[in-house]
This record gives C-alpha cells, sequence and structure tokens, in this order.
C-alpha cells in the first residue's frame, strides 16, 4: 500500500467506530492477509504502538489492551495500523503466483521486449487490483499517457520476476495508447 511511516512500514489496516461496550472496534483491512490480526501482536500508529488483546476474524472487531471502553477506544477512531514488511513477510503465507504489493512496486512492465513503464502503487477497484504505471520517458516523449492503469490479472500478466522487479505483459502497449 501507498501509505507508510516509512519505508519499512505498511499500512494493513484503519481503525473504525466502537462496537459494544468492552471497547472493540471495527478494523478496516488493508491487507489481503488477517492472520496477521493475532492476539498479541504489536502493530505502531504514527503516535503509539497497540498490542492486541483480542480479535474477532469473522466480524473484523478488534481490542486493543488498555483500551477497555468505548470512551477511551474511541480515541483510536480514524488511526491507520502500520507493521513492518519484515514482520508481514514472516507472518503471511503467499500461495504459488502471489506476491505482496510492496514486491510489486517499483516492477518494470516490459511487452514485447519494450519497457513501458514503472509500477508506483496498486489499487484495488472492486475485486480486482490495478497496477497504476508511471509510463517510461521514451514513450511519453512520443506523447504517449504519463501513467496508465492496468488489471492484475492473466489477460494481461505473463510474467512476475519479483527478483530481477519486472513484469511482462501483452496488450498493455493497447491500454497505454487508450489511456
Amino acid at each position: 500500500m501507498s501509505s507508510q511511516l516509512n519505508n519499512d512500514y505498511i499500512q494493513v489496516a484503519t481503525i473504525g467506530k466502537t462496537v459494544g461496550l468492552k471497547g472493540e472496534l471495527k478494523l478496516h483491512l488493508q491487507t489481503d492477509f488477517p492472520e496477521q490480526f493475532k492476539t498479541g501482536k504489536t502493530f505502531k500508529t504514527k503516535t503509539s504502538q497497540l498490542t492486541i488483546d483480542s480479535f474477532n476474524k469473522k466480524r473484523l472487531l478488534v481490542k486493543f489492551k488498555g483500551y477497555d471502553t468505548p470512551e477511551i477506544a474511541k480515541k483510536l477512531t480514524n488511526q491507520k495500523l502500520y507493521t513492518t514488511v519484515e514482520q508481514t513477510k514472516k507472518d503471511c503465507t503467499l500461495k504459488e503466483g502471489e506476491f505482496f504489493w510492496f514486491d510489486i512496486q517499483g516492477c518494470e512492465i516490459i511487452e514485447d521486449g519494450i519497457k513501458l513503464g514503472k509500477v508506483v502503487d496498486i489499487d484495488r477497484i472492486l475485486d480486482t487490483d490495478y497496477l497504476k504505471i508511471q509510463t517510461d520517458v521514451n514513450l511519453t516523449e512520443k506523447k504517449l499517457p504519463k501513467s496508465f492503469l492496468l488489471p492484475y490479472n492473466d489477460r494481461y500478466i505473463v510474467e512476475v520476476d519479483i527478483n530481477n522487479k519486472t513484469i511482462k505483459t501483452k496488450q498493455a502497449y493497447n491500454i497505454l495508447q487508450a489511456s
């Protein structure tokens, strides 16, 4: 995700409103890995550290240690929770062909040997992830758009090579031209 404290931290959730009488809060996830929210896990906000006292995965309710009433817990509403890239890699298991967003960011988009640009961010719109690509300067000099969105699916993505920070595509140049 693009919201970060610094390059070592990534945003994984935003704290919502209080629910019930015990200081529970609604959690709005910015991650595909809810398993990282476990009792005893600590997350950073911009001003403090919070340790999870309990987490209801089904209802996405979280309670933090020391925030035992709705009045006290309400102070956490709208704060963002961060964790480290290292901790995320440790806590989350990827399936074959899955990648973390922070690994995809910075990858060069290559189609038929031509560098189309670089992934600068990822947006999720409904159920589809879109790579936000900053177009390569050689193409912008030819009056092509400075950026474009590319759906992250098998129709356009041929191969992802995280080690070499490249993503091979098909039909992405057509999207760039039409943007």
